[in-house]
């Protein structure tokens, strides 16, 4: 497998497969949505396409980045998600990094949104799926410089090439070292960020708390970008 880690900004074609990453705190919240039960995330380009999906649709679930606001039933928050009954129903999701990084790989073939709590599962969609083809991570983060996305990112590389030669816990270590110190851990720590629940930061940290990973898929006649869970065949997992 050809890996290599990009910026949203830096990406200048449609790559083969692609892995967006975003880990603090996208891509968490988007596997806590699917964990409560959720059917499907459509990704907004921007807010008001986001209200706008909300009242078309007053069933759906509209979450954004930053503090509480009209128009939207919660914030970019496991904390606050994890609460939350999605039985069958459909999010409606923006946020700054990892919708837009997923928007911007809408043309591939392939699709995987990403963080640490679906990073095995993740993994072996790619080692079943693309063994054979170039990756390109997307490190939404801080425009490609976010630590605890890289840190992911790089992780998720590894265990999808060498997974079998070591446990996932054993493995992920230094890589979770490096998202705990990272700035966007130390933001939510310390409140720097609208919108935080005090158990953000640990839910984010969290390896492999769910088995499925999640493809995105570009709806051309909707015209949106739609995420939803794919459940790994148990013994794809278990050749570990």
């Amino acid at each position: 497998m050809d890996t290599r880690f990009l910026g949203i900004s830096e990406l200048t074609e449609v790559p083969s497969v692609a892995v967006v990453v975003d880990v603090m705190r996208a891509f968490t919240v988007a596997a806590w949505a699917f964990a409560r039960g959720a059917e499907r995330i459509v990704l907004a380009e921007s807010l008001d396409e986001a209200q706008a999906l909300k009242e078309r649709h007053p069933d759906w679930v509209a979450i954004k980045d930053g503090p509480p606001a009209p128009g939207f039933d919660t914030v970019n928050s496991p904390g606050m998600l994890r609460s939350m009954d999605l039985s069958g129903r459909t999010v409606v999701q923006k946020t700054t990094a990892g919708t837009v990084g997923a928007l911007a790989v809408k043309d591939t073939s392939l699709v995987l949104c990403a963080s640490f709590v679906v990073a095995e599962a993740t993994a072996r969609v790619l080692s079943t799926r693309a063994a054979h083809d170039a990756v390109t991570f997307v490190v939404t983060g801080e425009d490609g410089k976010a630590e605890e996305d890289l840190a992911c990112a790089q992780y998720i590389a590894l265990r999808a090439t060498e997974g079998t030669n070591a446990g996932a816990a054993e493995q992920a270590a230094p890589y979770l070292r490096r998202a705990v110190e990272s700035r966007a851990a130390e933001e939510l720590a310390t409140g720097v960020r609208a919108g935080v629940h005090p158990d953000d930061g640990p839910l984010c940290l969290e390896l492999d708390r769910f088995p499925f990973a999640m493809i995105a898929r570009w709806d051309g006649v909707g015209e949106r970008m739609t995420l939803r869970p794919y459940e790994v065949p148990v013994q794809v997992m278990t050749r570990l």
